[in-house]
Parts: C-alpha cells; structure tokens; sequence
C-alpha cells in the first residue's frame, strides 16, 4: 500500500497558460506552487469494506466483479480499463468498457471452462475485447451486461465518438494494434469494425471532435508519437489521412522535457502507411520530424480543445498533462501541468474532464493510486483512493449529468458508481455523445 503521508500540490502548474482562460477548460494557471484543495470535497475517509476510499458524503455502489454472469450467457471478463458512458433509451444509461486482455488471460477471458468464442470474435484466440453494462439512469442500478467485442487484445483505453465507443489495442501481435468501434445499443456480441485508417501501433486512447470528426489518438511507447486522423470528408469520416504532430522549425522534439508554460506552434506530418506489416508508423514520422511523447496515455477533449497525458513525461519521468489547440493544419501544444516527484505524482493514466469543468485523472503508478482533481483555478485534490490493492484506477467518465463517476479497479476486476454532492453541470460541459450504429466499411 501507498504510505498515508501529507501531500504537497502534486503539479507544478504553468504560469503562460493563463492566455487560455477563454477555453473550455479555463484553469488559472498563475506561477505558484498550489496548496493541495483538501476543501474541495474533503479528506478521503477510510473505507470500512477496505475498496476505495471517498470524502465524506460520497459513496459507491460495486456494478459489477470479473468473473459474474451476463446475461448472454458469457462472463465479466477480468482487468476492466477504459471506459465510456453512453446515454441509453428507457431511462438508461450505458457504460463500454474495455478489457486488457491477450491470448494468455484464457482464466479471465470472458469465456467459461468448455465455452468456445463466439463466430463474431475478431480472433478467436485473444481474450481481449468490450462489455456493455446497462444501468438505470436515475438510480444506477445495474440492469443487465454482455459481450459487444469479442478476439481482440489488451484493449487498453479508447474514447467517445459520435458512432460509439473507440476502443484501442495496445498491441502490435499479427492482425493487432487497431481500433475498433462499437455501437453502444449493441444488446449482443457484434461482427468487429476494425478502423484501419486509424493505424495499427500501439494505442492507448482516442477521442473525437464532433465538429469536424477529426480523430486524436495516443501511443504508449517510451518514443511514441501523437496523431490525428483527419476524414477528406467529414460526412465519411473513415477516409482520410492518419498525420503526425511535429513542432514547426524542430525536428523530433522530445515533449518530456518542455517547459511549463510555453506555447509551441504545432505541424502535422501525413504518415505514408498507416497499417504497415510491423510496428514502423513512430519511426516513419520521426523520419519525417514528428514530436516524440513518452507513453502518450490519457486524452478528452472539450469544444475542440484536446487535453492528453504523456505518462512517463515530465521532469520527473512522473507525468505530463498537455493542452493542445487545433488549427486547419496545426495549432498549438503547451505543456499545462507536471509532475516534480514522484510523491507528487505517480504515472497519470485516463483523464476525463467533468460536466462542470474540472479535469480528473487516474493513477498508473507502482506504490497505490488515486483518482485526483484540477479545480479550474488550479489547485489539486485527493478524490479516491484504490483502498483494495496496488492496482491501477482506470476507465473514470461520469453520467453525462454529473450525478455519478464511473470507474474501474483493474487488476481487482470491479467496477464502481460513485454518487454524492458532486457540484451541477455547467456551461463548461463537454455533453453527452449519442448513441449511435458505426458504418466504417471495409477495412
């Protein structure tokens, strides 16, 4: 377990980005050290039933455990990851949820002693794929749950789109390292729809701008890159070209040692072969100038601003929380946040941005996680804690009206709502994505 010590204000928060106070997101980001806001909702209390510490007030409810019955006759599979939360009919609310499975897992794949795969599975060996988990949208009682993606691998994290819910490979095995798209009123397993023009790496997460169906997609490698997917057409957003961000006038920047605060004008470079036989899409944009981005994990976005962790980034190799603003064929990247220690902070992993506007991000580290909070004036806070294990928070979306946070202990194989005096949604809200039927086509 992670030593209960008093903790400083675990970012160091930069001092040039109070220029983009008109944002969504408009953390005041002034040139000081924060105080860690205990005050925002409380200290974390000791849970009793030893599973997540919460502040006062707040509770959570166990939707469900790996290795439980769903109703279509599989079962939970083990390590659930990311996650995303879909508004449903009937009063109903729908999470799509990952599982960081591979070949190996068979013992906690979502099939039982005896139990073959599925015709739909993608490959019928991997163990990986996506659950959907249907709750009541004003209680979030669990409803019913099944299996919508079945043989892929170590689905990692993903994102919301306007066609339901990406979810990534972070792997590179034969016939792996894609993205796939699952429509959230899927009520039973479904044929995979792979996104090839997405590439094939290893991903981590993905998120679209609905405006444009412009895609952003995170690598987790040490000397990974940051991409963009942008359609020839928005009206067919699965054509187009997969691109590379590059910083103008520097080749191959390394992002992890940026300083806080400092604008870079940004360039994409278009990848030549986004699915290629073996792992080169990194190689073949850094050969073209691309940035370099160690362990891109974490992304969300909010009117067109994209807000990405790099996991391994960072002065202290602990952490670094990026804004980017799009432009037609750049923008800008700054870094918004860091980790000085480890203490401070230990591997961000998914991020996501509340109704009302404040950024929460999950912990990935080796000595017990946390779920933290941003304030929009910058100040940081304590909101759980993995009281069970050492294992990893992941998958945390809220409901799209703010009533309830969603999220997953991963190697404890549970996944939690958590409801209490969380503050209303504002104006700030990045909003609920439809729910929707994925038609890329062939691919």
């Amino acid at each position: 377990m992670k030593r209960r010590v008093p903790r400083r204000s675990f970012l160091r928060i930069g001092g040039a980005a109070a220029a983009a106070l008109a944002l969504p997101f408009s953390l005041v980001f002034a040139r000081r050290t924060a105080k860690k806001a205990a005050g925002r909702f409380g200290p974390l209390v000791p849970d009793r039933a030893g599973i997540l510490d919460l502040p006062a007030g707040f509770a959570y409810r166990i939707l469900e455990r790996a290795g439980g019955d769903m109703e279509d006759g599989y079962r939970v599979p083990g390590r659930p990851d990311g996650m995303g939360c879909f508004p449903g009919p009937d009063n109903t609310l729908i999470l799509l949820r990952n599982h960081e499975n591979g070949p190996a897992d068979r013992n906690i794949g979502p099939y039982r002693a005896g139990q073959n795969a599925p015709a739909e599975a993608y490959d019928a060996a991997s163990m990986g794929g996506v659950t959907r988990l249907v709750l009541d949208a004003a209680t979030f009682e669990r409803r019913s749950s099944n299996l919508v993606l079945a043989g892929t691998n170590r689905n990692c994290a993903g994102g919301v789109s306007p066609w339901g819910w990406l979810t990534c490979e972070e792997n590179v095995d034969a016939r792996h390292g894609y993205v796939f798209v699952c429509a959230a009123n899927a009520s039973r397993v479904a044929p995979p729809q792979r996104l090839t023009g997405y590439g094939r790496f290893f991903h981590e997460a993905a998120v679209v701008d609905p405006a444009t169906n412009i895609a952003y997609l995170t690598e987790d490698r040490a000397d990974g890159c940051f991409y963009r997917f942008k359609p020839t057409d928005p009206a067919a957003p699965f054509k187009g070209q997969l691109q590379a961000l590059a910083v103008v006038g520097a080749r191959k920047v390394d992002a992890s040692g940026w300083a806080l605060g400092e604008p870079r004008e940004i360039a994409w470079v278009d990848i030549d072969d986004p699915d290629p036989r073996d792992d080169t899409v990194r190689k073949d944009a850094q050969a073209k100038g691309a940035a370099v981005f160690r362990r891109g994990e974490g992304i969300c976005l909010s009117q067109g601003v994209v807000y990405l962790c790099a996991t391994s980034g960072g002065p202290a190799g602990a952490g670094q929380i990026f804004q980017l603003v799009p432009a037609e064929d750049g923008g800008t990247l700054q870094v918004i946040a860091h980790a000085t220690d480890t203490e401070d902070l230990d591997a961000p992993d998914n991020i996501t941005l509340a109704p009302w506007g404040e950024l929460f991000l999950a912990e990935d580290g080796s000595r017990g996680n946390y779920l933290r909070g941003v304030t929009e004036d910058g100040e940081i806070f304590d909101f759980a804690r993995n009281a069970r294990s050492l294992s990893e928070l992941a998958g945390v979306c809220f409901s799209p009206d703010g009533k309830a946070l969603f999220v997953n202990l991963q190697e404890d194989g549970l996944t939690l709502a958590v409801t209490g005096p969380f503050p209303e949604a504002g104006a700030g809200a990045s909003g609920s994505i439809p729910t929707g039927t994925a038609t890329p086509g062939a691919g």
